[in-house]
């Protein structure tokens, strides 16, 4: 069976978009290979991550064993709290260009990605609806167009999100950790969900061979990439999975590229839930 690895790469964060995005366009370009990026394109409140190191024992578990001071750096632990939230994607009109340029496909992450991920369940129908129109308005200023599919900050949806996605011409999302592509139950919309781990949720010795171990059996698989750690201190990580990658004769794709293979009378309807997964400190749709 053909295998097929789909690169679906987050930027949460302005030191990812500033540092890890352009050292991921180097890495990309050298092994000639494209990848989806999903933009965070509002405030950078990273800052406010703070407050979940004392409600979530997980979440600072979780810091802990990622190295989060050497993945984002002191002044990101500021922003929103101590410091000015800066723009993310919206500071760098300029790399967004480049992003398109190179031939990478770009979509919708995130307005706020720290509020969504931390107060979802808190807000309201109407601030969902506020956050995806100012998020949409401000995509669609700086890429010349508007986004074709949304990729939800931490895999967090809920029902009152699904109705909202319909609302917006998106042709696929990309907002669960599942095993293969489906439709959302009563919405016609493709999922393309991340089935393979991140590079931080396992142990880094081990995290080559657990996300090759999927690909080896054939099939489309997705590997969530974030611009903050394979652009950062993963980058020799990353760029040693793709060796061995291509190595193995699997074709590298944009998630547009999946979507078009998937004839959607073959997918087949599933109802989303949330769990917590190993590696994670909030639940995420499954």
């Amino acid at each position: 069976m053909k295998r097929i690895l789909g690169l679906k790469v987050d930027v949460d964060t302005y030191v990812g978009m500033k540092d890890g995005v352009p050292a991921l366009l180097s890495i990309l370009a050298d092994a000639g290979v494209r990848a989806t990026f999903f933009l965070s394109v509002g405030p950078d409140a990273s800052g406010r991550a703070l407050f979940q190191l004392f409600k979530n024992p997980r979440f600072l578990k979780k810091m802990v064993r990622t190295g989060a001071p050497r993945l984002y750096g002191f002044r990101t632990a500021m922003y929103g709290v101590f410091l000015p939230s800066p723009m993310i994607a919206s500071s760098f009109p300029d790399l967004v260009k480049r992003i398109i340029a190179a031939g990478h496909e770009v979509q919708f992450h995130a307005w706020d990605h720290r509020r969504w991920q931390d107060d979802l369940g808190k807000r309201s129908a109407d601030w969902i609806r506020e956050w995806f129109e100012k998020g949409i308005a401000a995509f669609e200023r700086l890429a010349g167009f508007r986004p074709t599919a949304f990729g939800a900050p931490a895999w967090r949806i809920d029902e009152r999100v699904m109705a909202e996605v319909t609302r917006h011409g998106f042709r696929y999302l990309s907002c669960t950790r599942a095993a293969a592509p489906f439709i959302h139950e009563g919405t016609n919309l493709t999922e393309i969900p991340s089935d393979l781990p991140c590079f931080e949720e396992v142990d880094r010795g081990r995290a080559i061979d657990e996300i090759l171990a999927p690909l080896r059996g054939g099939g489309i698989h997705v590997l969530p990439v974030h611009a903050e750690v394979e652009g950062g201190i993963y980058q020799s990580n990353f760029i040693e999975l793709l060796k061995n990658v291509q190595a193995m004769d699997c074709a590298v794709s944009t998630l547009s590229e999946i979507v078009k293979r998937l004839p959607k009378e073959d997918l087949p309807e599933r109802k989303f839930r949330m769990e917590l997964l190993p590696g994670r400190a909030f639940p995420c749709a499954v």
